[in-house]
């Protein structure tokens, strides 16, 4: 009963959430590639940034509508912390059909790899070359200049589905931090600087196959 009444109260969430968004939706809310100041309030859970104004999946990915049917996506900063240092990024390419909540970018150490999913469904119209070149990028601004691609949608109301609410979104991070940082203690591994604030290289030193296990719980690996 528990668990029935778990998901009831989420589906509940959601529906709200959808209503309200829908109502609400600016006719263009553009994503400017300086960062974080562009959208409003910079919330800090746990140490992790979340921007306010972006939509959430709960892969670890952002969504942010820049025009009718064209949305921009990135990781969140929780996503780049845990993704570490790679040595390469595999974007799909432009005209690539994808799927929400299905793998689409794919983070390189050496040989081993982890992946992102896509918050969204629809057809890649571009995608951050300069990643390809420079993937610190990612790790270094998740919410602006490494920002991972933009997705045409044809349904305009699909990308709210399945997103995270935000009235969830403090425990899910919540949840989702205390994973991390407990993962990292058992480790014996430093994880967080004075302040609280995530090491941005706090994963460096994982063994691989704990850092794609760390992929598959909170990434959706």
């Amino acid at each position: 009963m528990t668990v029935i009444f778990v998901i009831l109260t989420f589906a509940v969430f959601l529906t709200v959430d959808y209503i309200l968004h829908r109502k609400n939706q600016p006719a263009v809310s553009p994503l400017d590639a300086e960062g974080l100041a562009t959208h409003g309030a910079e919330e800090i859970i746990d140490g992790f940034h979340f921007p306010s104004k972006l939509r959430y999946h709960m892969g670890h990915t952002w969504l942010n509508r820049e025009r009718k049917n064209v949305h921009r996506v990135g990781a969140d900063e929780f996503a780049a912390i845990l993704a570490g240092p790679v040595d390469r990024i595999e974007l799909p390419k432009p005209g690539t059909w994808v799927r929400q909540g299905q793998r689409a970018v794919a983070l390189y150490r050496g040989e081993e790899k982890i992946e992102l999913v896509s918050p969204i469904e629809g057809e890649v119209v571009d995608v951050n070359a300069e990643l390809m070149s420079k993937p610190e990028v990612l790790r270094n601004d998740p919410y602006g200049e490494g920002w991972l691609m933009t997705v045409f949608a044809p349904d305009e109301e699909a990308p709210s589905h399945n997103l995270l609410p935000q009235g969830l979104l403090r425990t899910w991070i919540r949840d989702a931090a205390e994973g991390f940082f407990g993962m990292q203690q058992r480790m014996g591994l430093a994880s967080a600087a004075d302040g609280g604030r995530p090491l941005k290289n706090a994963t460096e030193n994982l063994p691989v196959e704990v850092w794609k296990e760390a992929a598959r719980r909170f990434l959706l690996n």
